[in-house]
């Protein structure tokens, strides 16, 4: 091949590469003018990869509130969320009603929990979020005995309750500075809301931050 081709050649794989390489990048806000807390419940479980995956190609950093017998059951799966920049929360070891639950239980629900989450490679969690936002001094009082902040929300996405990703987007799409947002690891519908949710807090100058337990709000990632 004559030189010349082959200079050609090779700019205009260089120039397909950056093409490519660029539209692979991540959405993100020029400058952040505010932090959003995107939180997960009930993991880890069978959609954990794809719902890491969709976070880390969107450039997202989210907190994954892990019922602790999954946790257990899924060390690899824990390992992979703090790989991919996540924070790690404590949803109790098996999601149940709290509020019906004698404190002896409470504790045990916690402690379990705690244990789990630092044995399959999570850190020792700092925020806890009781099971369906059900709480009362009782379950406070525990939760502060292992050093925890009780963390409800600000929207709730309803993809619980099956909402459509459409539905998902326009939910994070009321989010403010420092406010959360619920939503599960496990609804395809969520995993495939993830983009858009990215694209549109850019828009917005906002960006996915970590929950501070000192207000229980979003802030800056340190």
């Amino acid at each position: 091949m004559p030189a010349v081709a082959v200079v050609t050649a090779v700019a205009a794989a260089l120039t397909l590469t950056t093409v490519t390489a660029s539209a692979a990048e991540p959405v993100r806000a020029a400058v952040c003018t505010g932090y959003v807390g995107l939180t997960f419940d009930d993991g880890p479980a069978g959609n954990t990869t794809k719902l890491l995956d969709a976070l880390r190609r969107n450039g997202l950093r989210a907190t994954m509130f892990n019922v602790g017998q999954s946790a257990a059951a899924n060390p690899s799966l824990v390992r992979a969320q703090v790989a991919a920049g996540m924070w790690v929360g404590n949803h109790s070891y098996t999601h149940p009603h709290l509020t019906r639950l004698s404190q002896a239980q409470i504790d045990s629900e916690i402690s379990r929990t705690q244990q789990a989450v630092a044995n399959a490679g999570g850190g020792t969690p700092k925020l806890f979020r009781p099971p369906f936002g059900e709480t009362n001094a009782t379950v406070k009082s525990v939760a502060a005995r292992y050093g925890l902040t009780e963390i409800i929300w600000h929207v709730d996405s309803q993809d619980w309750n099956g909402a459509s990703t459409d539905a998902i987007v326009q939910s994070a799409a009321r989010l403010t500075n420092g406010q959360i947002i619920l939503m599960h690891d496990g609804p395809a519908n969520t995993v495939a809301a993830i983009p858009r949710i990215a694209q549109a807090l850019a828009s917005r100058g906002l960006c996915a931050g970590t929950i501070s337990p000192q207000t229980g709000r979003a802030v800056a990632p340190t």
